[in-house]
């Protein structure tokens, strides 16, 4: 769309996956929709590219998580999208002698004795009412401690002593994990192609402190009857974008629902023989600052690479080309030295760098699980809100922010008939 409309019925704030999903919702609806979009792509932290001519790299989102339940898998049918059903890299396809199978199993008991204890500890929480940190049911001494909380930097983009209970609890995992071969991101921007989206355009202001809410963005201004805000909850508590008249019960559930930090890499390999397809690759297993690889994702000649927590956060911060150095460095520790000539880097993601994410999936803080049901309340019957942290199951993927946008969708047409 090359022009900014003046008015509309409803302007839906960011075209990631929340986004798209309330515009599809509000199609055919009698409603005149725009979606306004900071940057010059749709698909928000859903993003494929192609890192080199024979790799397709998502650096963001790149798994179909709880497949079975997944709303994007039917709408990747109907797209024509190839589905992979194979198993993830992580499931008993370890590579190499960096962690020999015993050490796996012990470190599975450990893992699984780790969430036994959670489970328990929030039905406690959930009959108490107290929440709590998820590092305080670490077994005291556990040497798979770091590994553990290794884990959860890339399941929550944290450590545990950042992640409640409650909230850890609530999240629904079926653990069937599919991939899209032509790119999580891809499927995500072909499912808001047909969208009235307005990209490049930045809002700064929502004021509905009159009878129709005005927005400020960097194209100009426009009015609306409803407005659903869909952007990554660091926007809001930053106050990136302002409410007037405040909100500052929606700016504190933001605060409560940070964005954890899990960034990617994708590496060339030269060789690929070398190594097998579909593998995994791990082996700094007394830390918690570790990456986690993938061999030959779909067979391509690369190593996937992937960081979480405070150790992604610190490699950023060193600057580009941090996160791939140290990748290449880690796998020719377990690999040896040889491989070092076989490796170039392609592309990383800097997802806590990027003005319009500055992060990559909302974990609750301890004591602020009910802040994700405090967020997606509208307001007003005028201002909705979605995104993957208004997800009471789904958060942190990207199906959960679409299922989030088709909810606040169908929030706007009951207030609609109300009305």
């Amino acid at each position: 769309m090359s022009s900014l409309p003046s008015s509309v019925d409803v302007a839906i704030i960011g075209a990631g996956a929340a986004g798209l999903g309330a515009a599809n919702a509000l199609k055919n609806s009698g409603l005149s929709v725009i979606v306004l979009e900071a940057r010059d792509r749709l698909g928000g932290r859903a993003h494929t590219i192609m890192a080199s001519p024979d790799v397709t790299f998502d650096v963001g989102c790149g798994w179909l998580h709880s497949a079975d339940e997944n709303s994007f898998v039917k709408i990747a049918g109907q797209l024509g999208f190839e589905i992979n059903r194979s198993l993830p890299p992580w499931a008993e396809r370890a590579h190499g002698k960096a962690f020999p199978q015993e050490d796996r199993d012990d470190f599975m008991r450990a893992l699984n004795a780790f969430y036994d204890r959670a489970e328990e500890a929030a039905k406690e929480a959930e009959r108490s009412g107290r929440d709590s940190a998820a590092s305080l049911y670490l077994e005291p001494g556990n040497r798979w401690n770091p590994m553990i909380d290794a884990i959860s930097t890339y399941v929550n983009g944290c450590e545990l002593d950042r992640v409640s209970i409650l909230d850890m609890d609530a999240y629904e995992d079926t653990d069937i994990n599919w991939r899209v071969r032509r790119g999580y991101g891809a499927l995500v921007a072909a499912y808001g192609a047909s969208c009235p989206v307005a990209l490049n355009c930045a809002v700064t202001l929502i004021d509905h402190s009159d009878k129709r809410v005005r927005i400020e963005t960097s194209q100009g201004t426009l009015t609306a009857d409803k407005v659903i805000v869909t952007v990554p909850t660091n926007l809001i508590a930053d106050e990136a974008i302002r409410f007037h008249p405040p909100l500052p019960a929606k700016v504190g559930a933001a605060r409560g629902l940070p964005l954890g930090l899990a960034d990617k890499v994708t590496l060339a390999l030269d060789e690929p023989e070398a190594l097998p397809k579909e593998g995994n690759l791990r082996g700094a297993t007394m830390r918690t600052g570790m990456g986690t690889y993938h061999l030959r994702p779909f067979g391509q000649p690369c190593i996937e690479g992937f960081f979480g927590g405070r150790f992604a956060r610190s490699l950023e911060d060193a600057g580009d080309g941090a996160l791939a150095a140290q990748s290449i460095d880690e796998i020719v520790s377990f690999l040896g030295n040889d491989f070092r000539r076989k490796l170039k880097p392609l592309a990383e993601s800097r997802w806590a760098h990027d003005p319009f994410a500055r992060g990559s999936y909302s974990h609750a803080l301890p004591g602020h699980a009910g802040d994700r049901a405090v967020l997606a309340t509208p307001v007003d019957g005028r201002l909705f809100f979605a995104g993957e942290a208004t997800s009471p199951e789904f958060f942190t993927t990207a199906h959960g922010a679409r299922d989030s946008g088709e909810r606040a969708a169908g929030e706007v047409l009951a207030s609609q008939t109300k009305r």
